[in-house]
């Protein structure tokens, strides 16, 4: 669970900032996750989508879900360290979790340098959420078995 973020949370949206990301508690130079989420881009070329692979990082079953998503739409998954500075190669960044599927990040900044990154349209997470919805809702087949009904 997130509870251990909250404090850190309520810091960054008291300086202006919606949501936080956290880096590797290491050597403080490695993409881990958001207060609330996981991280997952899209490259520039269209040709990854790449999450962090961290032994820190809270396990996503929404993560897991566009993960088989995205190599039917021909992408490759890399899970691996993303220094930060690699944000400079993403076209669209998001926030990865159950409750909104992927939020698009449109910028990040860096308060102690001010280093701002930003980000293109999300166009393919945009896709990947309307996608995962229509499963969930049953407006298109469950091609992974992902969904159960429940009778009562």
């Amino acid at each position: 669970n997130y509870a251990a973020g909250l404090r850190p949370q309520q810091s960054h949206k008291d300086k202006g900032y919606p949501i936080g990301l956290h880096l590797d508690p290491k050597e403080n130079k490695y993409l881990e996750e958001f207060n609330t989420s996981n991280f997952a881009a899209i490259t520039k070329d269209g040709k990854f989508y790449v999450t962090p692979d961290s032994n820190t990082i809270l396990p996503s079953v929404t993560n897991w879900c566009l993960t088989h998503l995205v190599k039917e739409h021909g992408l490759t998954v890399q899970r691996r360290p993303i220094p930060i500075d690699e944000l400079e190669e993403f076209a669209e960044v998001g926030a990865v979790g159950t409750a909104v599927v992927v939020t698009p990040i449109a910028s990040l900044t860096r308060p102690s340098d001010g280093k701002t990154w930003e980000f293109g349209q999300p166009n393919v997470f945009q896709k990947l959420h309307d996608e995962i919805l229509a499963i969930q809702k049953a407006e298109v087949p469950d091609r992974f078995a992902w969904c159960r009904e429940i009778v009562c």
